[in-house]
C-alpha cells in the first residue's frame, strides 16, 4: 500500500482576483491561494484522498500564506521549498462579464520556476499511486529538469501519470517551445486533461474528436478528457467517446479553478476505480460528477480554499 493517493508537482502562487471597487473608484483585489496542481490536490483532499505537493514559493509574506493554505486544506507540504532570494509568483486575474478570465503574471523570475532537480522529494512520488503535473513547471530550464526527473521517478515507481497542459501563453518564450513541452507531456502520461481551445491549437483540428485522433495516432494515452466549458466535457477511452452536458449555474461569478476541480474529480474516480476496463457507464458517472463539481466552483471566488464537498456535488446530481 502506498502512503499517498496523488502527488502533484508545479506552481503554487497568489491569484489576485477582482473583488469590487474602492470608495475612490479603484479596483480591489483579493489575494487568493492558487496554482493548478494544488487546486487539483485540494479537490482530491476534500474527497478524502491523501495528497502531497512538490514545488517552490518565496520565503516571504505570500509564500508563508500559501504554505499555511495548503496545510489548512490537508495537502502534505513536506515537498514545498521556500526560496530566500526569489519572491512568490503572483498572477493578476481580470474577470470578464461572462466569467472568463485574462491573466497577467509577475514571474520574471518567480519562485515556482526556481525548483531544482535536487529539491524534488523522491519518496513523495514513489509513495504515491498517481502523479500529476502541468506545463507551468516546464517553461524554464531548471524547473523543467525537475519536472522531467519527477516524471522519470513516477514511471519507475509504476505510478499512474496524469497531465494537464494548462497553457498560459504569456509565460512562454514562444508557442513553439510550449508545443514541444506539451508533446513531451503527452508522451509520458496515462491520463490527459485538455481544454477545447488547447486541443484545437495543438492539433490544428477544429473538431475535438479529430484532435483526439491526431493525439492517439502519435501517443498511447488510455484516457483523454476534453473540457469544453459551457458545452460540458468528453472522455475518450478504448475507442469509446462519452459526452456529458454541463451544469449551468445562474450565479456563476468566475471560472477560476473550474478545470482543476474537474480534473481533481476525474483523478478521484480513477483512484477509486482504476484505469482498467472502464465502461461507458463508468465514464458517464465520472464526467457527471466532475461537471457538477466544476459548476459549483464557478459560483465562488478562488478555488483552493473553497472546493465543494462530496455531499454538495451529490446534491446537485440529485
Amino acid at each position: 500500500m502506498k502512503k499517498y493517493d496523488v502527488t502533484a508537482l508545479g506552481e503554487l502562487l497568489i491569484d489576485f482576483t477582482e473583488n469590487g471597487v474602492s470608495g475612490q473608484g479603484n479596483p480591489l483585489f483579493e489575494a487568493n491561494p492558487g496554482g493548478a496542481p494544488c487546486n487539483v490536490l485540494a479537490m482530491l483532499t476534500k474527497l478524502g484522498h491523501k495528497t502531497a505537493f512538490i514545488g517552490k514559493v518565496g520565503d516571504d509574506f505570500f509564500g508563508k500564506q500559501l504554505k499555511e493554505a495548503i496545510e489548512e486544506v490537508g495537502i502534505d507540504s513536506t515537498g514545498l521549498c521556500m526560496d530566500k532570494e526569489i519572491h512568490t509568483t503572483l498572477a493578476m486575474v481580470h474577470t470578464y462579464p461572462d466569467g472568463d478570465r485574462d491573466f497577467s503574471f509577475y514571474r520574471n523570475p518567480g519562485a515556482d520556476m526556481m525548483l531544482k532537480e535536487s529539491e524534488v522529494k523522491e519518496e513523495l512520488i514513489k509513495e504515491s499511486k498517481l502523479f500529476h503535473f502541468g506545463t507551468l513547471s516546464m517553461t524554464h530550464e531548471d524547473v523543467r529538469k525537475a519536472t522531467k526527473k519527477a516524471i522519470q521517478i513516477a514511471e519507475e515507481a509504476g505510478d499512474i501519470i496524469s497531465f494537464d497542459p494548462n497553457l498560459r501563453e504569456p509565460l512562454w518564450n514562444s508557442l513553439d517551445e510550449a508545443k514541444e513541452q506539451i508533446l513531451y507531456g503527452l508522451s509520458h502520461c496515462h491520463i490527459l486533461k485538455i481544454s477545447d481551445n488547447e486541443i484545437q491549437w495543438l492539433t490544428g483540428q477544429e473538431d475535438y474528436t479529430d484532435g483526439v485522433k491526431w493525439i492517439l495516432e502519435r501517443y498511447q494515452i488510455p484516457l483523454i478528457l476534453v473540457s469544453m466549458g459551457k458545452e460540458g466535457s468528453r472522455a475518450y477511452y478504448g475507442g469509446k467517446m462519452v459526452e456529458v452536458k454541463p451544469f449551468i449555474q445562474k450565479n456563476t461569478i468566475e471560472t477560476t479553478g473550474a478545470g482543476d476541480t474537474f480534473c481533481g474529480c476525474v483523478l478521484h474516480y480513477i483512484c477509486e476505480h482504476g484505469l482498467e476496463n472502464l465502461t461507458e457507464e463508468n465514464l458517464f458517472e465520472m464526467l457527471q460528477f466532475a461537471n457538477a463539481a466544476a459548476s459549483i466552483i464557478t459560483t465562488r471566488k478562488g478555488a483552493l480554499r473553497v472546493m465543494p464537498e462530496e455531499k454538495e456535488i451529490a446534491g446537485l446530481l440529485g
